[in-house]
């Protein structure tokens, strides 16, 4: 049966019940469900603005017009979706014998939404696509530890690790966008033959899907129903100094005070995981951090702003865990002792999914930061070793019987966004480990894991951070260098670090961290005190040479200050990624769309990365349809052709589009 209904096209046969509606500018959302009445839940999706759209009913097909979109659905139940120019863009992968005079009529029996019940009255859930032209090239997904750009052929688990942040959007060649609109721990196959999506336990089917004549149309329609990312704060344009843990307040005003002598611009500074007495205390520890307001004092009076290190863990030990246990406050175990987290000591993760949990964190977290200055909060997941997803009471747990994991980073930030936002505060900036759709919105800066220190990492960096701007995550930002390992006495390792810090001063923040290599030495035996940190890792921790390019850089970044301004307006504007694949800013140059390895940081500087341990010279690719200014020396190339320009060590591969 199908017909219209308060404004849906509505499909109902044996049991299921499918919705196609208007949601937003030239997009539907497309929902089903095989039980019970259609869940209210609208996930990532914020309500629209209403467009006028038109349905029609005929015996064998029902049709909904949106703008440029239309989807028919048959009286079989098979969904195709077209372009305004009446071009086939997405179509469903059933095979059967329901038509036995159709096309693809096949003895396979396969479904295109396929149910398949499991114990507890959820669903795993397959949705199929055909894959309609194996040339398609697919982009976004969010970020994975792997090198390639065009997602098209690969399989990605939809699930959050340390290092992976699976944002579920997938902007096409063919000319549309589609949300996997289902926070639950899954499966992506963009395979060549047939393209699936699957949540491994849910009661709903819920995707959306947007066409558009080129990749910003696709992308600025996203950003309208998932939301946008606040205005990036005066702070987040410039150059942050970070290692795995100042131990003390006096060496980390130290290292301020030495940039400062130095004349070398400084934004942020950062101080990493325990500096509090124990998890669970959200405050500096008073033996190794005595006056945390004289320290924000002083560093504010040199122009820095700090930023602290949230953890989600709390200890049995800790001042605050028995009034959390009682309030219910702490994520729960199926069974055994109650813990989650064996790093530092055995903790449990407060329940961020909990509103109270989230104010009771919030105001401790005023109490004991906030009220000093402090405005940016590095919330970091503790270490996920198990796929979770918690969102409002909706819980999935995968490869462990503990409901524990990966906090569900868009309420995570919630927690803050919301605390600042009541005290009179905007500008805010979440420094997160993973993201979900929508989480831009709660100023969600996603930075990529703990990840190797090789030239292959930084490869991988690249696909992840062009992917996460494309999956509608402009803030993003990596460990310059890698995060594990490192000796800033080693020459293999210097090139490394010159090379991710020259592309560092492209991104769209520029963070120097990592857990640098040897060791340093635990600074006492009480609190965060007994966890021992890296060696030094400032600018002129790597010799002199090192040191003036990441001081040259570090002024590029500084020259560049109104222009990433004018980049971060765009993002909070129109949902427009920082860093662009060439193919956002030339969809017409079919070549833009294989290039993997150059892209756009705004509109007008291409980038060219040197990733590979000894290169001295770099072929590029120069775009047509402009010319471009080699930022080394001037020179003025024609676009739409291949050069080779000199890479020496001080130097990587930058053109202004003129």
């Amino acid at each position: 049966m199908i017909e219209k209904r308060d404004g849906k096209l509505v499909f109902y046969y044996d049991g299921e019940e499918v919705w196609l509606e208007a949601w937003g500018a030239n997009a539907l959302r497309i929902r089903a469900i095989k039980s019970d009445s259609m869940p209210q839940a609208d996930w990532a999706l914020q309500k629209p603005e209403k467009t006028e759209c038109q349905i029609e009913v005929h015996d064998n097909v029902g049709t909904i017009t949106n703008g440029g979109i239309r989807a028919e659905i048959t009286r079989f139940g098979k969904i195709k979706i077209y372009n305004g120019n009446n071009k086939l863009i997405l179509e469903e992968y059933s095979r059967n014998r329901k038509d036995i005079c159709g096309e693809k009529c096949s003895a396979l029996e396969v479904e295109a939404r396929e149910f398949k019940a499991i114990p507890g009255g959820d669903y795993h859930l397959t949705q199929r696509f055909e894959s309609l032209d194996r040339n398609e090239k697919l982009y976004g997904m969010g970020q994975y530890q792997q090198p390639y750009l065009d997602l098209k052929g690969l399989d990605l688990e939809l699930a959050h690790r340390n290092s992976q942040a699976s944002v579920p959007f997938v902007l096409s060649s063919l000319g549309y966008g589609l949300l996997w609109n289902n926070p639950g721990v899954g499966r992506a196959v963009l395979g060549r033959n047939i393209m699936s999506f699957e949540a491994f336990s849910t009661k709903t089917l819920d995707y959306w899907v947007v066409a558009g004549d080129t990749p910003a149309q696709i992308e600025e329609a996203y950003a309208d129903v998932t939301g946008k990312v606040p205005m990036m704060p005066e702070y987040g344009l410039g150059f942050w100094q970070c290692k795995l843990r100042y131990q003390t307040q006096e060496e980390l005003l130290e290292v301020a005070r030495e940039y400062k002598r130095r004349n070398l611009p400084i934004d942020v500074i950062v101080v990493d995981f325990f500096h509090w007495p124990k998890q669970g205390e959200w405050k500096f520890d008073p033996v190794y951090w005595p006056d945390p307001k004289a320290m924000v004092a002083e560093l504010k009076e040199m122009g820095i702003e700090l930023m602290v290190s949230i953890w989600p863990t709390v200890e049995r030990e800790s001042e605050n865990y028995e009034e959390m246990l009682e309030k219910g406050y702490l994520i729960r175990t199926d069974r055994g002792v109650r813990v989650g987290l064996d790093f530092q000591a055995a903790t449990i993760h407060y329940d961020a999914t909990n509103p109270g949990a989230r104010d009771y964190l919030w105001n401790k977290a005023k109490e004991n930061y906030y009220e000093y200055g402090i405005k940016i909060f590095w919330l970091d997941e503790a270490e996920p070793e198990y796929s979770v997803y918690d969102f409002d009471n909706y819980r999935y747990h995968m490869g462990s019987n503990l409901q524990i994991g990966n906090i569900y980073p868009r309420e995570y930030a919630k927690t803050f966004y919301n605390g600042m936002e009541a005290q009179g505060q905007e500008n805010i900036v979440n420094l997160l480990r993973c993201a979900w759709a929508g989480s831009q919105k709660y100023g969600a800066l996603v930075w990529s894991g703990d990840i190797a220190s090789s030239f292959d990492s930084m490869r991988n960096q690249l696909a992840a951070g062009l992917n996460m701007g494309i999956a509608g995550i402009p803030w993003w930002t990596t460990d310059i260098g890698g995060f594990h390992g490192g000796n800033p006495d080693d020459p293999e390792f210097r090139e490394l670090f010159v090379r991710w810090f020259q592309w560092g001063a492209f991104c769209p923040v520029m963070r120097l961290h990592g857990d640098r290599e040897p060791r340093q030495p635990q600074q006492g035996t009480t609190g965060g005190s007994t966890c021992c940190s890296g060696a030094a890792n400032e600018v002129w921790s790597y010799g002199e040479e090192v040191y003036e390019i990441c001081k040259k850089y570090i002024g590029v970044r500084e020259d560049l200050r109104d222009y990433v301004r004018e980049q971060m307006m765009q993002a909070h504007e129109k949902g427009t990624p920082v860093m662009r694949p060439l193919f956002y800013e030339f969809p017409e140059d079919r070549i833009c769309w294989d290039n993997e390895e150059e892209y756009m940081f705004g509109e007008k500087y291409l980038v060219a990365p040197i990733l590979v341990p000894g290169q001295r010279r770099k072929e590029v690719y120069l775009p047509k349809g402009s010319n471009w200014e080699a930022m080394d020396d001037g020179t003025v190339y024609s676009g739409g052709e291949n050069i080779t320009v000199d890479a020496p060590i001080d130097y990587m591969p930058v053109f202004k589009r003129i």
